[in-house]
Protein backbone atom coordinates (compact mmCIF):
# COMPACT_ATOMS: atom_id res chain seq x y z
CA UNK A 1 0.00 0.00 0.00
CA UNK A 2 1.39 3.16 -0.55
CA UNK A 3 0.06 7.18 -0.21
CA UNK A 4 -1.28 8.63 -3.67
CA UNK A 5 -2.50 12.11 -2.05
CA UNK A 6 -2.76 14.38 0.48
CA UNK A 7 -5.73 17.27 0.81
CA UNK A 8 -6.91 19.76 3.43
CA UNK A 9 -10.20 20.66 4.32
CA UNK A 10 -11.40 23.72 6.50
CA UNK A 11 -14.75 24.09 7.56
CA UNK A 12 -15.72 27.30 9.67
CA UNK A 13 -17.89 26.84 13.04
CA UNK A 14 -18.25 30.53 13.85
CA UNK A 15 -15.67 30.29 17.24
CA UNK A 16 -12.68 29.19 15.13
CA UNK A 17 -12.10 26.95 12.18
CA UNK A 18 -11.37 23.01 12.12
CA UNK A 19 -8.51 21.84 9.91
CA UNK A 20 -9.25 18.25 8.41
CA UNK A 21 -6.60 16.25 6.69
CA UNK A 22 -6.77 12.91 4.44
CA UNK A 23 -4.27 11.35 3.19
CA UNK A 24 -5.31 8.49 0.02
CA UNK A 25 -3.75 5.26 -0.95
CA UNK A 26 -3.71 3.04 -4.21
CA UNK A 27 -5.35 0.78 -2.64
CA UNK A 28 -8.45 2.85 -1.92
CA UNK A 29 -8.08 2.98 1.56
CA UNK A 30 -8.52 6.85 3.01
CA UNK A 31 -7.48 8.31 6.52
CA UNK A 32 -8.67 11.12 8.26
CA UNK A 33 -6.90 13.20 11.08
CA UNK A 34 -7.42 16.56 12.40
CA UNK A 35 -4.88 19.85 12.84
CA UNK A 36 -7.17 22.68 13.82
CA UNK A 37 -4.48 25.30 15.22
CA UNK A 38 -6.84 27.58 16.98
CA UNK A 39 -7.26 31.26 15.45
CA UNK A 40 -3.86 30.35 12.78
CA UNK A 41 -5.93 28.28 10.17
CA UNK A 42 -4.40 29.21 7.31
CA UNK A 43 -0.88 29.23 8.84
CA UNK A 44 -1.31 25.28 9.66
CA UNK A 45 -3.19 24.55 6.38
CA UNK A 46 0.23 25.83 4.36
CA UNK A 47 2.34 23.59 6.96
CA UNK A 48 0.28 20.57 6.20
CA UNK A 49 0.19 20.79 2.32
CA UNK A 50 4.16 21.45 3.07
CA UNK A 51 4.10 17.65 4.07
CA UNK A 52 2.51 16.19 0.79
CA UNK A 53 5.63 15.77 -0.98
CA UNK A 54 7.48 13.98 1.56
CA UNK A 55 4.39 11.75 1.66
CA UNK A 56 3.58 10.44 -1.28
CA UNK A 57 4.75 7.23 -2.46
CA UNK A 58 5.03 6.28 0.96
CA UNK A 59 3.85 2.93 3.08
CA UNK A 60 1.29 4.39 5.45
CA UNK A 61 1.87 1.35 7.90
CA UNK A 62 5.24 2.68 8.53
CA UNK A 63 3.82 5.33 11.11
CA UNK A 64 6.86 5.59 13.29
CA UNK A 65 9.49 6.40 10.81
CA UNK A 66 7.23 8.54 8.80
CA UNK A 67 6.35 10.68 11.92
CA UNK A 68 9.97 10.63 12.71
CA UNK A 69 11.44 11.19 9.45
CA UNK A 70 8.96 14.04 9.28
CA UNK A 71 10.00 15.22 12.13
CA UNK A 72 14.10 15.34 11.33
CA UNK A 73 13.18 16.90 7.97
CA UNK A 74 11.29 19.58 9.13
CA UNK A 75 14.84 21.34 10.67
CA UNK A 76 13.46 23.73 12.53
CA UNK A 77 11.68 20.49 14.99
CA UNK A 78 9.25 22.17 16.77
CA UNK A 79 6.51 24.77 17.30
CA UNK A 80 3.16 24.95 17.52
CA UNK A 81 2.09 25.10 13.78
CA UNK A 82 4.41 21.94 13.00
CA UNK A 83 3.89 19.62 15.57
CA UNK A 84 -0.10 20.52 15.47
CA UNK A 85 0.61 19.33 11.24
CA UNK A 86 2.29 16.29 12.50
CA UNK A 87 -0.20 14.87 14.92
CA UNK A 88 -3.06 15.40 12.24
CA UNK A 89 -0.80 13.58 9.92
CA UNK A 90 0.07 10.26 12.33
CA UNK A 91 -3.44 10.10 13.31
CA UNK A 92 -4.44 9.49 8.70
CA UNK A 93 -2.09 7.40 8.72
CA UNK A 94 -2.83 5.45 12.25
CA UNK A 95 -6.16 5.69 10.52
CA UNK A 96 -5.47 4.37 7.17
CA UNK A 97 -3.31 1.06 9.01
CA UNK A 98 -6.16 0.16 11.46
CA UNK A 99 -9.20 0.15 9.17
CA UNK A 100 -6.84 -2.04 6.75
CA UNK A 101 -6.07 -4.18 10.27
CA UNK A 102 -9.70 -3.95 11.04
CA UNK A 103 -9.08 -3.09 14.56
CA UNK A 104 -9.83 0.47 16.33
CA UNK A 105 -6.57 2.92 16.26
CA UNK A 106 -6.69 2.16 20.23
CA UNK A 107 -4.91 -1.00 19.21
CA UNK A 108 -2.30 0.03 17.45
CA UNK A 109 -1.44 2.06 20.54
CA UNK A 110 -1.00 -0.82 22.59
CA UNK A 111 -4.50 -1.60 23.53
CA UNK A 112 -7.54 -0.27 25.77
CA UNK A 113 -7.52 0.25 29.58
CA UNK A 114 -10.80 1.14 30.26
CA UNK A 115 -13.92 0.45 28.07
CA UNK A 116 -16.05 3.88 29.01
CA UNK A 117 -14.33 7.20 29.23
CA UNK A 118 -15.58 10.28 32.48
CA UNK A 119 -16.29 13.34 30.51
CA UNK A 120 -16.85 16.52 31.54
CA UNK A 121 -18.70 19.50 29.48
CA UNK A 122 -17.16 22.76 27.99
CA UNK A 123 -19.11 25.34 25.91
CA UNK A 124 -21.86 24.33 27.83
CA UNK A 125 -21.94 28.56 29.20
CA UNK A 126 -22.65 30.13 25.57
CA UNK A 127 -24.71 32.67 25.92
CA UNK A 128 -24.33 33.49 29.94
CA UNK A 129 -23.06 36.95 30.81
CA UNK A 130 -25.12 37.12 34.70
CA UNK A 131 -24.45 34.75 37.43
CA UNK A 132 -28.64 33.17 37.36
CA UNK A 133 -27.69 32.90 33.29
CA UNK A 134 -24.37 31.35 34.17
CA UNK A 135 -26.30 28.69 37.04
CA UNK A 136 -29.42 27.85 34.42
CA UNK A 137 -26.97 27.00 31.85
CA UNK A 138 -25.23 25.16 34.46
CA UNK A 139 -28.36 23.00 35.41
CA UNK A 140 -28.92 22.11 32.00
CA UNK A 141 -25.80 20.57 31.41
CA UNK A 142 -26.42 18.28 34.33
CA UNK A 143 -29.94 17.71 32.82
CA UNK A 144 -27.91 16.42 29.37
CA UNK A 145 -25.98 13.64 31.84
CA UNK A 146 -22.70 15.83 32.68
CA UNK A 147 -21.54 15.36 36.32
CA UNK A 148 -18.18 17.70 35.49
CA UNK A 149 -18.49 21.32 34.28
CA UNK A 150 -15.68 23.70 32.82
CA UNK A 151 -16.31 27.18 32.22
CA UNK A 152 -14.18 30.86 31.64
CA UNK A 153 -15.59 33.21 34.77
CA UNK A 154 -12.56 35.55 34.56
CA UNK A 155 -13.89 38.03 31.83
CA UNK A 156 -11.46 40.05 30.28
CA UNK A 157 -8.86 39.77 33.07
CA UNK A 158 -5.49 40.25 31.48
CA UNK A 159 -2.72 39.63 34.12
CA UNK A 160 -4.48 41.59 36.89
CA UNK A 161 -8.09 42.26 37.91
CA UNK A 162 -9.64 44.74 39.62
CA UNK A 163 -12.06 44.13 42.82
CA UNK A 164 -15.18 44.64 40.79
CA UNK A 165 -13.87 41.85 38.58
CA UNK A 166 -12.83 39.64 41.25
CA UNK A 167 -15.64 39.78 42.21
CA UNK A 168 -17.68 39.35 39.28
CA UNK A 169 -15.86 35.83 39.06
CA UNK A 170 -16.55 34.91 42.44
CA UNK A 171 -20.35 35.85 42.13
CA UNK A 172 -20.58 33.57 39.06
CA UNK A 173 -18.68 30.70 40.52
CA UNK A 174 -20.91 30.75 43.66
CA UNK A 175 -24.15 30.51 41.85
CA UNK A 176 -22.64 27.44 39.75
CA UNK A 177 -22.10 25.62 42.73
CA UNK A 178 -25.30 26.25 44.77
CA UNK A 179 -27.09 25.52 41.64
CA UNK A 180 -25.67 22.10 40.46
CA UNK A 181 -24.98 21.06 44.51
CA UNK A 182 -21.89 19.53 46.00
CA UNK A 183 -21.61 16.33 43.86
CA UNK A 184 -21.03 17.95 40.61
CA UNK A 185 -17.16 18.99 39.56
CA UNK A 186 -16.60 22.20 38.69
CA UNK A 187 -13.09 23.32 36.66
CA UNK A 188 -12.45 26.79 36.09
CA UNK A 189 -10.17 27.82 32.61
CA UNK A 190 -8.05 30.71 33.22
CA UNK A 191 -6.05 30.73 29.39
CA UNK A 192 -3.10 31.77 30.90
CA UNK A 193 -4.49 35.54 31.55
CA UNK A 194 -3.30 36.20 35.13
CA UNK A 195 0.15 37.16 36.94
CA UNK A 196 1.31 34.73 39.69
CA UNK A 197 0.55 37.03 42.59
CA UNK A 198 -3.01 37.53 41.08
CA UNK A 199 -3.41 33.92 40.33
CA UNK A 200 -2.14 33.08 44.02
CA UNK A 201 -4.93 35.67 45.21
CA UNK A 202 -8.12 34.08 43.29
CA UNK A 203 -7.07 30.98 44.02
CA UNK A 204 -7.56 31.43 47.53
CA UNK A 205 -10.34 33.47 46.96
CA UNK A 206 -12.20 30.55 44.90
CA UNK A 207 -11.15 27.53 47.19
CA UNK A 208 -14.32 27.26 49.36
CA UNK A 209 -16.34 25.98 46.21
CA UNK A 210 -14.34 22.63 46.33
CA UNK A 211 -12.79 23.26 43.03
CA UNK A 212 -11.76 20.19 40.70
CA UNK A 213 -9.15 22.61 39.57
CA UNK A 214 -7.98 25.89 38.32
CA UNK A 215 -6.72 25.66 34.72
CA UNK A 216 -3.26 27.66 33.05
CA UNK A 217 -3.63 30.07 35.58
CA UNK A 218 -0.99 31.74 34.12
CA UNK A 219 0.99 32.26 31.13
CA UNK A 220 2.04 29.30 29.14
CA UNK A 221 5.93 30.30 29.06
CA UNK A 222 7.15 30.21 32.87
CA UNK A 223 6.94 26.54 33.91
CA UNK A 224 8.82 28.01 36.98
CA UNK A 225 5.45 30.91 37.41
CA UNK A 226 3.14 27.95 37.53
CA UNK A 227 5.03 26.32 40.11
CA UNK A 228 4.66 29.35 42.37
CA UNK A 229 1.19 29.25 42.14
CA UNK A 230 0.64 25.70 42.37
CA UNK A 231 2.92 25.91 45.89
CA UNK A 232 0.44 28.33 46.70
CA UNK A 233 -2.84 27.45 45.90
CA UNK A 234 -5.53 25.38 47.82
CA UNK A 235 -7.17 24.56 44.92
CA UNK A 236 -5.42 21.80 42.35
CA UNK A 237 -3.51 23.14 39.21
CA UNK A 238 -3.96 21.95 35.84
CA UNK A 239 -2.10 23.00 32.61
CA UNK A 240 -0.66 22.35 29.52
CA UNK A 241 -2.78 22.74 26.66
CA UNK A 242 -0.40 25.17 25.25
CA UNK A 243 2.74 23.01 25.81
CA UNK A 244 4.04 21.02 22.38
CA UNK A 245 7.28 20.28 23.09
CA UNK A 246 7.91 16.57 25.41
CA UNK A 247 10.56 18.70 27.09
CA UNK A 248 7.99 21.44 28.17
CA UNK A 249 6.15 18.56 29.99
CA UNK A 250 9.30 16.75 31.70
CA UNK A 251 9.72 19.99 32.65
CA UNK A 252 6.36 21.19 34.41
CA UNK A 253 6.43 17.20 36.20
CA UNK A 254 10.17 18.00 37.26
CA UNK A 255 9.33 21.43 38.89
CA UNK A 256 5.89 19.75 40.04
CA UNK A 257 4.15 22.83 38.42
CA UNK A 258 1.12 21.05 37.53
CA UNK A 259 -1.10 18.51 39.69
CA UNK A 260 -3.41 17.40 36.53
CA UNK A 261 -1.46 17.44 32.95
CA UNK A 262 -3.19 18.27 29.92
CA UNK A 263 -1.94 17.26 26.51
CA UNK A 264 -3.66 18.41 23.58
CA UNK A 265 -3.22 15.57 20.89
CA UNK A 266 -2.91 17.09 17.77
CA UNK A 267 -0.69 20.15 19.36
CA UNK A 268 2.07 17.28 21.38
CA UNK A 269 2.69 15.94 17.84
CA UNK A 270 0.32 13.08 17.79
CA UNK A 271 -1.30 10.55 19.63
CA UNK A 272 1.99 8.38 19.96
CA UNK A 273 3.82 11.10 21.47
CA UNK A 274 1.16 12.11 24.07
CA UNK A 275 1.21 8.43 24.76
CA UNK A 276 4.76 8.79 25.62
CA UNK A 277 4.14 11.92 27.31
CA UNK A 278 1.11 10.22 29.28
CA UNK A 279 3.52 7.64 30.59
CA UNK A 280 6.23 9.99 31.81
CA UNK A 281 3.40 11.71 34.11
CA UNK A 282 2.53 8.06 34.95
CA UNK A 283 6.03 7.44 36.80
CA UNK A 284 4.73 11.08 38.92
CA UNK A 285 1.60 10.11 39.39
CA UNK A 286 -0.17 13.16 37.88
CA UNK A 287 -3.43 12.17 35.78
CA UNK A 288 -4.32 13.42 32.57
CA UNK A 289 -6.68 15.50 31.31
CA UNK A 290 -6.87 16.08 27.97
CA UNK A 291 -7.22 19.13 26.12
CA UNK A 292 -10.44 18.25 23.44
CA UNK A 293 -12.41 21.46 22.42
CA UNK A 294 -12.22 21.35 19.07
CA UNK A 295 -13.50 19.15 16.36
CA UNK A 296 -14.61 15.78 15.87
CA UNK A 297 -11.83 14.27 14.54
CA UNK A 298 -10.07 15.15 17.02
CA UNK A 299 -12.76 14.63 19.54
CA UNK A 300 -11.99 10.58 18.26
CA UNK A 301 -8.05 11.05 18.18
CA UNK A 302 -8.53 12.03 21.95
CA UNK A 303 -10.87 9.74 22.24
CA UNK A 304 -8.34 6.79 21.58
CA UNK A 305 -5.62 8.06 22.94
CA UNK A 306 -7.46 7.87 26.72
CA UNK A 307 -8.35 4.41 25.96
CA UNK A 308 -4.91 3.38 25.70
CA UNK A 309 -3.09 5.09 28.75
CA UNK A 310 -3.25 4.04 32.56
CA UNK A 311 -3.39 7.56 33.87
CA UNK A 312 -6.34 8.94 32.07
CA UNK A 313 -8.71 10.96 34.57
CA UNK A 314 -11.65 12.97 32.37
CA UNK A 315 -11.86 13.91 29.35
CA UNK A 316 -13.09 17.50 27.58
CA UNK A 317 -16.23 17.55 25.44
CA UNK A 318 -18.10 20.00 23.61
CA UNK A 319 -21.45 19.93 25.02
CA UNK A 320 -22.94 22.51 22.72
CA UNK A 321 -22.30 23.98 19.17
CA UNK A 322 -23.09 24.51 15.73
CA UNK A 323 -25.56 22.64 14.30
CA UNK A 324 -23.60 21.76 11.22
CA UNK A 325 -20.73 19.57 13.47
CA UNK A 326 -22.53 16.85 13.07
CA UNK A 327 -23.16 17.41 9.12
CA UNK A 328 -19.06 17.06 8.73
CA UNK A 329 -18.74 14.23 9.81
CA UNK A 330 -20.06 10.65 10.45
CA UNK A 331 -19.69 9.23 13.65
CA UNK A 332 -21.14 6.57 16.58
CA UNK A 333 -20.31 8.52 19.26
CA UNK A 334 -22.11 6.54 22.71
CA UNK A 335 -22.61 9.25 25.68
CA UNK A 336 -24.37 7.75 28.36
CA UNK A 337 -24.81 9.29 31.86
CA UNK A 338 -21.73 11.39 32.02
CA UNK A 339 -19.41 9.00 29.91
CA UNK A 340 -18.74 8.22 26.52
CA UNK A 341 -17.78 4.26 25.62
CA UNK A 342 -14.80 2.94 24.12
CA UNK A 343 -15.35 3.11 20.07
CA UNK A 344 -14.98 -0.57 18.17
CA UNK A 345 -14.83 0.23 14.78
CA UNK A 346 -11.83 -0.35 12.96
CA UNK A 347 -9.50 2.94 12.53
CA UNK A 348 -10.52 6.22 14.42
CA UNK A 349 -14.26 5.29 13.71
CA UNK A 350 -15.12 8.51 12.08
CA UNK A 351 -15.31 9.64 8.55
CA UNK A 352 -15.07 13.13 7.54
CA UNK A 353 -17.89 14.43 4.54
CA UNK A 354 -15.73 16.18 2.11
CA UNK A 355 -18.57 18.05 0.59
CA UNK A 356 -19.84 19.72 3.80
CA UNK A 357 -16.84 21.44 4.61
CA UNK A 358 -17.10 23.42 1.97
CA UNK A 359 -20.72 24.68 2.53
CA UNK A 360 -19.01 26.39 5.83
CA UNK A 361 -16.23 28.12 4.25
CA UNK A 362 -12.89 29.72 5.97
CA UNK A 363 -13.82 32.86 8.28
CA UNK A 364 -11.22 34.91 9.55
CA UNK A 365 -11.77 35.20 14.01
CA UNK A 366 -10.44 36.64 16.19
CA UNK A 367 -9.44 35.01 20.01
CA UNK A 368 -12.64 35.49 22.01
CA UNK A 369 -10.67 35.54 25.45
CA UNK A 370 -9.45 39.16 24.97
CA UNK A 371 -12.61 40.90 22.90
CA UNK A 372 -15.12 39.62 25.99
CA UNK A 373 -16.78 37.44 23.54
CA UNK A 374 -15.78 34.36 24.73
CA UNK A 375 -19.65 33.53 26.10
CA UNK A 376 -21.64 34.59 23.33
CA UNK A 377 -19.28 33.01 20.16
CA UNK A 378 -21.77 30.69 18.68
CA UNK A 379 -24.52 31.50 20.68
CA UNK A 380 -27.30 31.78 18.13
CA UNK A 381 -26.40 28.69 16.42
CA UNK A 382 -25.38 26.21 19.50
CA UNK A 383 -26.74 22.96 19.53
CA UNK A 384 -26.34 19.92 21.94
CA UNK A 385 -23.75 17.71 20.40
CA UNK A 386 -22.97 14.33 22.34
CA UNK A 387 -26.01 11.54 22.53
CA UNK A 388 -28.72 13.29 23.00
Amino acid sequence: MKITALKTFVANVSRTNFVFVKLYTDEGIEGVGEATLEWKTNTIVAAIEELERVLIGKDPFAVDALVEQLHRDSYWRTGAVFRTALGGIEAALLDIKGKALGVPVYELLGGKFRDRIACYANHWFFGATTPEQYAENARKAVAMGYNALKWDPFDVADLEMDRKQRRQTIEIVEAVRDAVGPDVNLMLDVHGRLNVPTAIAMCKALAPYDLTWIEEPTPPESIDALADVRANSPVPIAAGERFYEPARFAEALAKKAVDILQPDVSHAGGMGETKRIAHNAHTHLIPIAPHNPVGPVMNAMTLHMSVAIPNFSVFETVSVDVPWRKELVRETLQFENGFMLAPTAPGLGVELIEEACARFPYEATNVPLFDGSMNTTGVATGKQTFGH
